[in-house]
């Protein structure tokens, strides 16, 4: 066998386990990289921090962005915040020089602190496996141009991409929104619809209970009557309407008057506190006719015991989850700012 065909057959093997590892991966601290000095560093040394990744360029319009970057590294990196550096000459050539000429360039004129890495491709058959996970994460599409970002939050997982042009103000927000651990369980809820065969601990929904019945309403009246189901015999009755949850919120409001708001916020309270919790939720309107109508949930409505003036609105299938469902995009174009003049 000859040192080219051996050269041909191993070549693609290699690219291909690269492919397989970036694919494989489960967040960022899967990967290592090198540093300016061309030692390896381990990704996972990052762990608990947020990070924002950024493929730079010396000789770029988009080069002034050093500054800002600085800047945001000064103001959030006692709470966490890294980023990491690389450049990168695959986009006009306008990361020349060797990394430690880059670096050099970087501190005299932008002062930066944040680490700066080796120089890599992003795109193409050598781009550096990172980069291959990261578009992954978003899509898939390739870097553009400099100073595309991914921003990473504690999780090691991909919260967000963004283009050169998109504005540091809105990273920030988005810094922000993973750093304040009330906004940060916000963002992280989804709707569950796979759980694990674990009924949740009684104390756990307690928990949530109180969460519910601490959401505002029209003047406390408290206008509401909660059923958290934790008879099993009773679920196996309703199970395949419930996305075959190990339990069931069962929210009722008075059946003359509009309450639906009130019921509304305390179905969302109980929501963000099963995800503080470890819980998935998922609330739905679907099930209703048939738990309040079909003879199969007789003994399951019967078990209820809501109050003669009172129907039920929604249930919230609530356990621990079998799934990771990912974020759905969120039109930002529905919000307008007023302002004055």
């Amino acid at each position: 066998m000859d040192k080219i065909y051996m050269k041909r057959l191993i070549v693609p093997c290699l690219l291909t386990m690269v492919g397989v590892l970036s694919i494989s991966a489960q967040n960022v601290y899967d990967f290592k990289v090198k540093d300016g000095a061309g030692q390896e560093v381990l990704l996972s040394n990052y762990k608990g921090k947020m990070l924002l990744i950024v493929n730079t360029a010396t000789r770029c319009g988009f080069t002034p962005q050093y500054k800002d970057l600085e800047t945001l590294y000064e103001k959030y990196r006692n709470d966490g915040l890294e980023i990491l550096d690389f450049p990168c000459n695959q986009f006009g050539q306008q990361a020349p020089g060797t990394i430690e000429e880059i670096h050099q360039f970087c501190t005299a004129n932008f002062n930066i602190q944040f680490p700066q890495f080796d120089k890599i491709d992003v795109n193409g058959r050598n781009a550096a496996p990172l980069y291959t996970w990261l578009k992954a994460q978003v899509g898939g599409g390739d870097i553009k141009w400099n100073f595309t970002k991914f921003l990473i939050g504690r999780d090691g997982k991909v919260i967000k991409r963004y283009e050169s042009r998109d504005e540091v103000a809105a990273i920030e927000a988005d810094i922000q929104m993973d750093m304040n651990p009330v906004l940060s369980n916000i963002m992280a809820r989804r709707s569950v619809r796979k759980y694990l065969d674990k009924p949740v601990e009684h104390e756990k929904l307690e928990t949530v209970a109180q969460a519910g019945i601490n959401a505002p309403s029209a003047m406390n009246r408290q206008n509401w009557a909660v059923r958290i189901i934790e008879d099993q015999k009773l679920m196996a009755d309703v199970k395949d309407m419930c996305r075959n949850a190990p339990n069931l919120i069962c929210v009722c409001a008075p059946s003359n008057g509009r309450f639906d708001l009130d019921a509304g916020l305390m179905g969302q309270n109980m929501m963000l506190a099963a995800q503080s919790l470890g819980l998935g939720t998922c609330i739905q309107t679907g099930p209703i006719r048939f738990l309040t109508t079909d003879e199969k949930a007789k003994a399951f409505r019967d078990s209820l015991d809501i109050p003669e003036d009172y129907k039920l609105l929604y249930v919230i299938a609530i356990g621990y989850p079998d799934e990771q469902p990912a974020a759905k995009p969120r039109d930002a174009s529905k919000v307008k700012y007023i302002l004055g003049r």
